[in-house]
């Protein structure tokens, strides 16, 4: 992130020509829920430790890439009699700016497809307690059940007498694919801590690779082109660096900026690159730096 701007390969040059010029329309953003799931590390800036999946090199939408857990929003997720612990969806509203109806699902969202692709589930059956394992065979068989969509999130829970722990999410920010492109997301970034007995498996039919990296690990690997990341899991990743324990990201949480980011495409002569605010750009040499030294 020593540049500015970001140079696009053909394809996605291609298309912001094409929209500039006006032959293409944008398409509508999908809503979205991604979680940063975190646990702490050796407490040294870029220590904290953070989960990742790697989607299968023929997806549709960022292959090869990787990625936080998380996913669109359904119809399942607009349950209104949903199990509910911790800010209520009007408070969740108010945060992101939308109708009640609608922070619940995107609250919803962040925490089944967390469940749906990483096994973690951010529940349990009182307002202070979490679910402590969800490994054996009968979990997994409801965690397929949810990610064919043959059971409903709400029935799911309260079979098992579990509430959502919304309290456990903390909002993040939010990235929205740029206009060019022809799959876009209107994504919500949440952070949460991994609970305590709960374990990460490698469990999601859209990915081929999982694993907890130190945040500092996984910048260093996509700066030496080692693995491939979207700007916002990478910005998201310098945003933690400074932060030395999972405490200090969801006390942090409550003073960001939640402006929507969105990246823009400029187009020259020697091709089409995407740009990014000038505080990440900024943010991204000032770690290089450090990590250099």
């Amino acid at each position: 992130m020593t540049d500015p701007t970001r140079r696009l390969p053909d394809d996605l040059a291609a298309h912001a020509r094409a929209f500039t010029d006006g032959t293409r329309e944008p398409v509508d953003a999908r809503h979205a829920s991604t979680v940063v799931l975190l646990r702490d590390g050796d407490g040294q800036p870029g220590g904290l430790e953070v989960y990742l999946l790697r989607r299968h090199v023929d997806m549709a939408f960022a292959a090869g890439m990787c990625v936080f857990p998380g996913g669109g929003v359904d119809k399942r997720d607009f349950d209104a009699d949903i199990g509910w612990v911790g800010p209520t969806p009007a408070e969740w509203a108010a945060l992101l700016g939308t109708d009640e109806a609608f922070a619940r699902a995107l609250v919803c969202a962040a925490v089944r497809e967390t469940f749906e692709e990483s096994g973690v589930l951010l529940a349990g059956p009182t307002t202070d307690s979490v679910v402590e394992d969800t490994t054996g065979e009968d979990w997994e068989e409801d965690r397929r059940a949810l990610e064919g969509r043959e059971i409903s999130f709400t029935s799911f829970l309260d079979r098992r007498g579990l509430k959502l722990r919304t309290d456990l999410l903390r909002l993040w920010g939010s990235w929205v694919t740029p206009v060019f492109e022809p799959r876009r997301f209107n994504a919500r970034f949440f952070v949460a801590q991994l609970p305590a007995g709960q374990a990460t498996r490698d469990v999601s039919t859209e990915s081929d690779h999982v694993v907890w990296l130190p945040l500092r690990e996984a910048i260093r690997a996509v700066d030496a082109h080692e693995m491939l990341m979207l700007p916002p899991t990478y910005c998201t990743c310098l945003e933690m660096f400074d932060h030395l324990s999972t405490a200090e990201v969801l006390d942090a949480a409550a003073g960001r900026d939640l402006v929507a980011v969105e990246p823009q495409a400029v187009i020259g002569d020697d091709g089409a690159y995407l740009t990014i605010p000038d505080r990440l750009v900024r943010l991204g040499e000032d770690v290089a730096a450090r990590m250099r030294g």
